[in-house]
């Protein structure tokens, strides 16, 4: 169907979209782009548990992690944001710590435990997006 010439450039072209989408987007957005990263390895890693794909599992564990201490915890603030700062750091924390017994354990319910954690961290950061950004 597709070459791997072809697929390799439709690869390529996604790269730099994704790639013009980062250098593009307001902080705010990046936080976003985040969540919705993480959600998606969550997500993967939660159906890979559930189909017994070891190796996809520890993938998207991994990125998950990555995520939270590379992208959320990183970009925190914890001089200027307080005591919320402090408090986010210790979610994402706690995050990391389910997820890395979920891969060991292959257990579903810890990373629908994160999953349910951080969900109203994302939602109330979309809404914050949107209440900046009010739709015309």
């Amino acid at each position: 169907m597709f070459s791997s010439a072809s697929y390799g450039a439709a690869n390529a072209y996604r790269q730099v979209g994704a790639h013009s989408g980062v250098e593009n987007a307001s902080p705010h957005q990046l936080i976003q782009m985040l969540f919705d990263g993480l959600f998606q390895s969550l997500n993967a890693a939660r159906g890979a548990i559930e189909r017994g794909e070891v190796e996809e599992k520890g993938r998207h564990i991994s990125k998950s992690v990555r995520i939270l201490q590379e992208g959320l915890v990183m970009g925190l603030d914890l001089e200027k944001g307080g005591e919320l700062a402090a408090n986010l750091k210790l979610l994402y924390d706690y995050s990391v710590a389910q997820l890395t017994k979920a891969n060991i354990h292959n257990d579903v319910a810890l990373v629908e435990d994160v999953i349910k954690v951080l969900q109203p961290v994302a939602q109330g950061w979309k809404e914050i997006g949107t209440a900046a950004n009010p739709v015309m």
